[in-house]
């Protein structure tokens, strides 16, 4: 039992009581069974899984029981036998949705109607073959001038060399070749006149309708807006001492995100506190195919969301006693040493273990580094040492830059990606196919970093190759050649679904935690900046 509520914000991973209570809950997800007339398959479609959460609460005779939850809606449904209710008022939310259901449709209706309207069509088919029409006018016309200013620089040059023209007609003919060039000046310019004319009279009406089609849009995210705080506004949330407050207050000013109320966590604590119930232990997991950014895999375990449940769940947990959120802190590394693969007078290539920071981190605790040691055996070492970096759980080969000229060439080859980079990694599960390249873009998780996910919009591009060495029967080995460099892209290309589908064995972050990540750095190749010879390295993988 423990002593204090764990945080919900534990990154650790959930109390072994609250994870006992969740293994039983997969189970039954496993088996295929959610609640009478609800097959767990509906979470591997193409709407995708769903977050789950149990929680451990002590009933008023001292025995323990187990709530559950999911978050949001379930199959369209907020109601499910065997999981916690809601926690907006319903009577409440039924006057706003009648109103707010009846609004937006017509609204959507309204622009749906304009944006497939005949005049809108007519007037975008004008417009869209008067630009082609254009463009096919505009370069039969340069074609035509670039051909006849070809012609008249060979006739010019003629004319400059034919010694029996007397001056008169020498300087005649010039003057009707500069006539040509003027005639193709005032045709062009005719001709933009023309088009000018011709955008007057149509794209403004296009534009106009645009314009229609654009505001009620707007139109309708300003009422869906206005409609979202109604809807939040039937949220009363409660706290252990039994203290009540809007929803709403609890954002600082801010409107709440959507879906501010419908985590798992939340609703489970509204509902152990409104039947006099003592919240023991929590967990969260994920079920079902991942979400199309990635970051989720079936039956892991994650923190509450630092957006949604951030500003909300502390102030629920007020009464209890929490215990504060653990943080990961890294074991000590295997050896005090360096293991140096090469070394001369300007560079030296290390065999980093898996475990041991490339870099220092923030706090205290996480001094000991590649970069710590490395400028404890190199003192008199110039510059930022470290070309590159391997994420903690990543062993592998590293190269560092004695001084600042190496290190800034060493630099260049990695930014014009002339470092050839080979990485091999043990997928936990099948993976189809024997190679390929995986273009995903990523950026950083924002409500949980250091997690990184998919964004095709705001994502930074991302590219990897990778080809399968040797199938197994529950676990592929495969070699990945990433022509990026993004922080876990490796990691984040194998466990989404556009990639490999399958995490990396032993990934705490997008797959489930082992004794180790199989991930490392086997061979690293690029020019010497000193010798100018290219080198190559290689360490095969501990597993």
């Amino acid at each position: 039992m423990p002593g204090a509520f764990p945080s919900p914000f534990d990154a650790v991973g959930p109390h072994a009581l609250a994870r006992r209570a969740a293994e039983a809950l997969q189970a039954t997800l496993r088996e295929g069974f959610i609640a009478p007339g609800l097959p767990s398959s509906i979470l591997q479609g193409p709407d995708g899984g769903k977050m789950f959460g149990v929680l451990v609460v002590r009933q008023p005779d001292g025995t323990l029981g187990v709530l559950r939850a999911f978050s949001a809606m379930l199959a369209g449904r907020w109601d499910v036998p065997g999981f916690v209710p809601p926690v907006f008022d319903r009577e409440a939310r039924a006057r706003v949705e009648s109103v707010a259901d009846t609004t937006v449709k017509a609204l959507l209706a309204r622009a749906e109607a304009w944006s497939t309207s005949e005049e809108l069509r007519r007037l975008r088919e004008d417009d869209d073959a008067r630009q082609s029409r254009e463009a096919t006018e505009r370069e039969a016309m340069r074609l035509r001038h670039d051909a006849r200013r070809r012609q008249r620089h060979e006739r010019r040059a003629d004319i400059l060399a034919m010694s029996t023209l007397t001056e008169t007609e020498r300087t005649q003919a010039l003057h009707a070749l500069d006539q040509e060039s003027r005639g193709d000046k005032a045709e062009k310019r005719r001709w933009d006149a023309a088009q000018e004319e011709a955008r007057r009279l149509l794209a403004p009406a296009r534009a106009k309708a645009e314009r229609r089609v654009r505001a009620l849009d707007r139109l309708r995210r300003i009422v869906s807006r206005g409609f979202m705080k109604q809807f939040h506004d039937t949220y009363a949330i409660t706290n252990a001492r039994s203290e009540s407050r809007p929803l709403r207050s609890l954002y600082g000013g801010a409107e709440p995100p959507s879906g501010a109320g419908d985590c798992a966590g939340a609703k489970l604590l509204a509902h152990a506190f409104a039947h006099g119930l003592q919240p023991v232990a929590l967990a969260e997991f994920w079920w079902g195919t991942p979400p199309a950014s990635g970051g989720r895999i079936q039956g892991a375990f994650y923190p509450a969301c630092r957006d949604k449940c951030g500003p909300l769940l502390p102030f629920m947990l007020e009464g209890l006693e929490v215990s504060a959120p653990r943080v990961f802190v890294p074991p000590p590394a295997p050896t005090p040493d360096l293991s140096i693969v090469f070394e001369d007078a300007w560079l030296v290539v290390i065999d980093k273990p898996c475990g041991l920071l490339s870099v220092p981190g923030r706090d205290a605790s996480l001094l000991d580094s590649v970069l710590t040691r490395l400028r404890a055996r190199y003192p008199n070492a110039t510059g930022p040492l470290l070309a590159h970096r391997l994420d903690l759980d990543t062993s592998g080969l590293l190269v560092a830059a004695l001084d600042s000229r190496t290190h800034a060439s060493l630099q260049r080859q990695f930014l014009h990606r002339d470092v050839a980079k080979r990485y091999v990694a043990l997928i936990d599960g099948p993976v189809h196919g024997d190679a390929g390249t995986i273009t995903l873009p990523l950026r950083v998780d924002l409500d949980d970093r250091p997690r990184q996910i998919v964004d095709p919009i705001h994502g930074k591009p991302a590219v990897t190759d990778w080809e399968v060495l040797h199938r197994a029967a529950s676990h592929t080995r495969v070699a990945f050649h990433p022509r990026t460099g993004r922080t876990h892209q490796l990691r984040v290309h194998a466990a989404h679904p556009q990639g490999l589908g399958a995490p990396i064995v032993g990934d705490p972050l997008y797959g489930h935690a082992g004794l180790r990540l199989h991930l490392h750095a086997e061979t690293l190749s690029f020019v010497h900046p000193a010798t100018g010879q290219r080198v190559s390295f290689t360490r095969a993988a501990p597993f």
